[in-house]
């Protein structure tokens, strides 16, 4: 706080931009000569933005409540989940650098014909839209794959492991409006500034600190966890230290993800007794957050196998996800390694 007679710092006139970072980013990317991925990237970029803007109004322009339909995997669409999957799948085809996109909203891969698009999207244009009305935080989770060497975009481009993406993130919509992204090039994160219209880089090279001290779990489930999550958890909540870990869970992945890349500490929605394969889709919330959370030096994992590594058979197939601190995550995979029951994963 400046004191009587001091004058203020005049405010940075070297804001980086999200299209700024991206551009600097093309060399490396190998594509400084065609910039697909980066026209790509500005176009989700422009995307979060219009969703940002009908999340803030919803109730105001009736946005709020259910739509009528269920999607996929039978879960009730809001009327915000149709509008975000509209606004994504058309600005994406318009982009013309797509040519297959994979959206939790639609049963079948979208294969977008004539294109000649180089990249294959994969998308939550919504993730955690069952608390919109409750004005949780909510957002979009996106993964990049580049289309096969003589492929013209078919639904094999993205039945591929999460290793092989070539860009991930997630643009969070809440008290404020934040995109974090990466390239494979570390993770950076914005905040978009409405007077300016632009997202402005507030986190550059996110860390996440080697061990926390929050675990984000639904234990509404515990009655079905298996044995390894349920020792897990006691370790943590009753350590020998005298120190037990805090609980911060709330329901929106990319709100929990957030939080976990920040300030360190588990995320994780195990496979259970009701659940056999998990909750999460693999490849439009595992795997983009999977890749978000290495690219920032900590771990994903089933249980038994690195996330990133599993092969996907079915465009909304599930997995187990553990993420987060180095440290924690290993803790996690130790006592799956130690139980001797059946493992799934």
């Amino acid at each position: 706080m400046a004191t009587a007679g001091q004058e203020l710092e005049p405010p940075s006139t070297d804001l980086i931009t999200l299209t700024r970072h991206i551009l600097s980013q093309q060399q490396a990317l190998g594509e400084a000569a065609s910039g697909d991925l980066t026209l790509l990237l500005i176009g989700i970029q422009v995307t979060s933005k219009y969703i940002a803007s009908n999340v803030r109004k919803a109730r105001l322009i009736n946005l709020v409540g259910l739509a009528g339909a269920s999607n996929v995997q039978g879960e009730d669409q809001k009327k915000l989940d149709v509008l975000s999957n509209d606004i994504m799948v058309n600005a994406l085809r318009a982009s013309g650098k797509v040519s297959v996109m994979v959206s939790e909203e639609i049963d079948e891969a979208i294969l977008v014909s004539g294109s000649n698009g180089t990249y294959c999207v994969v998308f939550d244009p919504l993730d955690g839209s069952s608390n919109i009305d409750a004005g949780v935080n909510v957002g979009t989770i996106f993964g990049v794959y580049k289309v096969r060497p003589g492929s013209k975009g078919t639904i094999e481009d993205v039945l591929r492991p999460g290793s092989e993406m070539v860009a991930a993130g997630y643009t969070m919509y809440g008290s404020s409006c934040n995109l974090v992204l990466s390239t494979g090039q570390g993770v950076d994160g914005f905040t978009l500034d409405e007077s300016l219209g632009e997202f402005i880089l507030t986190h550059g090279d996110i860390k996440i600190p080697p061990r926390g001290k929050i675990y984000s779990f639904n234990e509404g489930n515990s009655m079905h966890f298996y044995p390894p999550v349920i020792s897990y958890l006691e370790s943590i909540k009753y350590p020998k230290d005298g120190k037990p870990y805090s609980a911060r869970y709330i329901g929106s992945m990319v709100a929990d993800v957030h939080r976990t890349l920040l300030y360190g500490g588990i995320f994780g929605y195990p496979d259970d007794k009701k659940s056999k394969d998990g909750k999460l889709r693999m490849l439009y919330e595992a795997f983009p957050m999977a890749f978000l959370t290495e690219q920032a030096g900590g771990v994903a994992t089933t249980g038994s196998q690195r996330i990133l590594d599993v092969v996907p058979t079915s465009i909304h197939g599930r997995c187990p996800v553990f993420l987060g601190s180095k440290e924690d995550v290993e803790d996690v995979k130790r006592h799956y390694a130690e139980y001797k029951g059946e493992k799934r994963w």
